[in-house]
């Protein structure tokens, strides 16, 4: 069985362009596959605690040293690295908020980023862990960013996948759609078919 793990980002759910572009790529790529797996997380709907001294703190400390409180804090991280581990296929929904990520994708982030766990150090460096996937993300923008230097979340999202072993990324863009409605229509309407050939 292959599991699929769809994050949706959008601070408007299920109503978020992006969102509704992950959804349509999740439903074609489901429609062709015998058996499978869709896990949700929508981060909208169930935010991810930010990063706070404590919290960084208990994924420090060794596991036999936690308070009752870290553990929780870390159990609530082992369970978002867990649902990677499981997933071969990684969706994420990307809206762009004042030219970054939305803050709860951060926070996600920062709950995965788990050294020994998602990555360890080594004489040469950085090794991610959560390797052997495939990631699609959705990204939308209300202008036009792809490829210049106003795009800072392409690069920061692949590096950061990239660090955590996941290298295979693929990223289909919707742009313009806060242009008019001749130019959100069209660019929905490539983001569409680029999708449906990518989950065929």
């Amino acid at each position: 069985m292959k599991t699929l793990l769809q994050i949706n980002s959008s601070i408007f759910s299920s109503g978020g362009q992006s969102t509704q572009l992950a959804d349509q790529f999740v439903a074609a790529w489901v429609a062709k596959e015998l058996d499978v797996r869709v896990i949700v997380r929508d981060l909208a709907v169930d935010p991810i605690s930010h990063w706070d001294a404590q919290r960084v703190l208990a994924f420090f400390a060794q596991p036999e040293t936690r308070t009752r409180e870290q553990q929780a804090y870390a159990a609530e991280s082992d369970v978002l690295i867990e649902e990677i581990k499981q997933a071969q296929v990684i969706v994420i929904g990307l809206p762009m908020y004042n030219f970054g990520v939305p803050s709860t994708l951060k926070a996600y982030f920062d709950q995965i980023a788990r050294s020994g766990i998602s990555f360890r150090y080594t004489e040469s460096g950085a090794e991610g862990l959560l390797t052997g996937k495939k990631v699609y993300v959705f990204a939308t923008r209300g202008g036009m960013y792809a490829g210049t230097p106003l795009d800072s979340q392409t690069s920061y999202v692949r590096d950061f996948l990239g660090f955590l072993g996941m290298n295979d990324v693929e990223f289909v863009y919707a742009e313009g759609l806060n242009m008019g409605e001749t130019a959100k229509d069209t660019a929905l309407a490539e983001a569409t078919v680029r999708l449906t050939a990518l989950a065929a």
